[in-house]
């Protein structure tokens, strides 16, 4: 209490930064078995099928577990986590297929019981349950219409798939398992079969023990009450101060111990997993710095730069840019009036200078993309895209075709929208805690300008952010979309049902060739065939305009040397904390 009174004076900057390193006061050099991450946000939620955000997921990732998953240590390769092996995969007829899986004899809940394929069918039918708020998931498992058990084995099951779906298998590394015993302690999905809920979940969306199932599901005891949060992973969630960290705690007796051989999966070294929260990324670096966090992601261009600078942190720390499979893009609303015509679209494309900003904003620390396919995947990349360049005098061109011009000698275009004489002012939504953003958009606001259209840049808490976006409220926003090394499946974000509530196609993008496209490829085993699919998408993306694509970035990691084992990966976050080991 003391120590308040002597600082209630200062700074609000200052107290800021005392009050990390007072939280975080058994950093330094200590011996202590924990890794200490920073996070610019807290986690929307620990209830991983819920959650949109990738902080929320890369802590559930730790609590809980999934049939099968990508190795961090190997990215190419799918491993078995839950499941024994890799599925079995059959196309069963010219239309459908199943994929086989046996459950690991030794996995077992919380609670000590052996985890089942009911708890399996239990987490996909929560999956695809209509009164589940996930609707940038349920898209991807649209293809499951039956399960099958086996009377002599309760660890044995098969997902029968109603179409032939060219990521099915992959899918199954995107499915945390959830124990039926602790989210359905009623057994109220039970009384349904996966059939009826993929075939009639909107008709039983009335049912009352469905909705009742759903309402406990979507609560917020589920959200972030460590009473009512398990899973059969390494860690149990034990504490959550708001804006201040998230804390994991490594489970006695926990029945992976036993297979630390098999994968990283099964390595939990670290005694807790600390997600220290700080918004102010310059806060953490000093933080970091300082010993007070052990690993720090997504660290400012500008400042990563210039680390090697200093001694204390050469000392202490070692850097890692391992590729990113993501692409950071402006989302351009398509149906907002000012932004429907793709004229103005493409005009706006050609106020951003992304070779300039690659330079100054990322310092070379990324690579230009024109789709959403990195540029790793060769096969699939449409190299014969030419972006489009920094052209104002181009811009101004098309913005004339597209209807506007300076009518009334003010400052800013203007044009007859529905009758009415609108001048061209948007909303550029960008979320606070992130500096470079926000510097994306004030470049833009400034070029913008000069051809006369008025970018109001309007900064936003995360959460609040993702609730504007998701809600279609702006004109433009800026993001980073990440995926991994299997083959996309664009439909949640590019197809005109994910504008709709059901999925994350922010950008409200609609193109009857691209729907047709997004379904048809998910379908093609033809790798040749799928190529064209891709390639052709990536033309109907550069022509239209959802995003002004930007970039593929490198990531910018440090992790102390405290650990003799850390590893950077191409898998977000970008490292498996379970598998940092203490040095001795």
């Amino acid at each position: 209490m003391n120590c308040f009174q002597k600082i209630f004076f200062l700074p609000i900057y200052f107290f800021v930064t005392l009050s990390v390193v007072e939280m975080s006061c058994s950093g330094g050099n200590s011996p202590r078995n924990e890794v200490i991450v920073h996070e610019l946000a807290d986690p929307e939620m620990l209830n991983p099928i819920n959650a949109t955000d990738a902080s929320s997921n890369y802590i559930c990732n730790h609590i809980f577990q999934k049939l099968i998953d990508v190795n961090y240590k190997n990215p190419e390769r799918f491993v078995p986590v839950l499941a024994e092996e890799l599925p079995l995969v059959e196309k069963t007829s010219d239309t459908t297929m199943s994929l086989t899986f046996r459950i690991r004899k030794e996995a077992r809940w919380d609670n000590g019981s052996p985890v089942t394929a009911k708890d399996v069918e239990f987490s996909l039918k929560t999956l695809i349950c209509p009164l589940v708020n996930d609707p940038n998931a349920r898209p991807y498992f649209e293809f499951t219409s039956g399960f099958k058990f086996y009377d002599d084995d309760p660890l044995k099951f098969t997902v029968e798939c109603n179409q032939v779906f060219f990521l099915a298998d992959v899918s199954f590394g995107d499915v945390p398992i959830y124990p039926e015993y602790m989210y359905d302690p009623k057994g109220l999905l039970r009384k349904f079969s996966l059939k009826e809920i993929s075939e009639e979940g909107e008709k039983l969306s009335s049912d009352a023990a469905l909705k009742e199932f759903a309402d406990d599901f979507n609560s917020e005891k589920r959200m972030r009450d460590k009473n009512f949060i398990s899973g059969s992973g390494a860690y149990k969630f034990s504490d959550w101060k708001n804006n201040e960290r998230v804390v994991l705690t490594k489970k006695e007796n926990w029945w992976g111990a036993a297979l630390e051989k098999e994968n990283c999966f099964f390595e939990a070294f670290p005694e807790k997993i600390i997600f220290q929260i700080i918004k102010d990324q310059s806060t953490a670096l000093v933080s970091l710095k300082a010993g007070n966090l052990d690993v720090m992601r997504t660290i400012k261009s500008k400042d990563f730069a210039e680390l090697p600078k200093s001694e204390k942190y050469m000392q202490n720390f070692n850097s890692y840019t391992p590729v990113m499979y993501a692409y950071a893009y402006i989302g351009v609303n398509n149906k907002s009036k000012l932004l429907s015509d793709k004229l103005t679209r493409q005009a706006l494309a050609h106020l951003v200078d992304v070779d300039k900003m690659i330079q100054t904003v990322k310092y070379g620390q990324a690579e230009r993309v024109i789709g959403p396919i990195h540029p790793s995947k060769k096969k699939y990349y449409n190299a014969g895209i030419v972006p489009y360049d920094y052209n104002p005098e181009k811009a101004k061109e098309l913005l004339k075709k597209a209807g506007w011009e300076n009518t009334n000698g003010d400052e800013t275009l203007d044009k007859m929208i529905d009758g009415k004489r609108t001048e061209f002012i948007l909303d550029f939504y960008v979320n606070s805690e992130t500096d470079e953003r926000k510097t994306i958009a004030l470049l833009f606001q400034e070029e913008a300008k000069k051809v006369g259209i008025k970018v109001n840049v309007i900064l936003r808490d995360f959460v609040v952010y993702m609730g504007i976006c998701r809600k279609h409220d702006f004109d433009m926003m800026i993001g980073l979309w990440v995926s991994g090394p299997p083959p996309d499946d664009l439909k949640s974000t590019f197809h005109t049902d994910g504008a709709n509530g059901d999925g994350s196609n922010y950008a409200n993008f609609s193109n009857k060739e691209a729907d047709s496209l997004l379904v048809a490829v998910r379908k093609e085993l033809n790798e040749e065939k799928r190529s064209m699919m891709y390639k052709r998408m990536q033309e109907i993306f550069h022509e239209e305009v959802p995003m002004i694509f930007l970039w593929a970035p490198t990531e910018r990691i440090a992790i102390s040397k405290r650990f003799e084992n850390a590893e950077a990966s191409a898998i977000r976050p970008g490292y498996w904390e379970q598998s940092f080991k203490v040095r001795k």
